[in-house]
């Protein structure tokens, strides 16, 4: 009997997805001595947006200390340095999503990364209260909890 069958579609289809894509970078890496470069910013996996296996596979995190803010940021500096669109602007300007399903956008599940960005200043790097990081940052308190607890949920990745 199939393991998924009389099962509901969800979050581990989804995280199948990923993780082929990881070992197939992985193979390309053992075959030919690349370097997979993982994808996962601070925000991501801070909050446990980032599969195990998958897009957390890699060999250097080069953005994994930087929030999902400052990586648009970055983009958009690249672009303005090199005079050109090295980072197109549609990538840039397109709804952040992890494109595990059809029309899914981080926003349907999260608040603005501007706000988790805030929270983990606040919370992880100036290890200010729930109720300090409310205050500094105009947040209320129950949605810097929910993160809190998000990012506490996720340690263990």
């Amino acid at each position: 009997k199939p393991h998924f069958q009389g099962k509901d579609i969800d979050i581990t289809e989804e995280n199948l997805q990923a993780r082929i894509r990881g070992i197939l970078l992985m193979a390309m890496s053992n075959k030919h001595g690349y370097i997979v470069l993982s994808t996962g910013n601070k925000s991501e996996v801070a909050l446990g947006y980032s599969t195990l296996y998958g897009d957390m596979c890699g060999g250097l995190g080069v953005i994994g200390d930087v929030t999902k803010t400052r990586v648009y940021d970055l983009c958009r500096y690249v672009n303005k340095l090199e005079k050109k669109e090295v980072i197109l602007n549609s990538i840039i300007d397109k709804p952040p999503s992890a494109e595990l399903r059809p029309d899914q956008i981080d926003l349907d599940s999260l608040p603005e990364y501007g706000v988790i960005d805030n929270v983990l200043e606040g919370y992880v790097e100036n290890y200010l209260s729930i109720d300090e990081v409310a205050q500094k940052y105009h947040i209320s308190q129950e949605q810097v909890l929910e993160l809190v607890q998000m990012i506490h949920a996720a340690e263990y990745k």
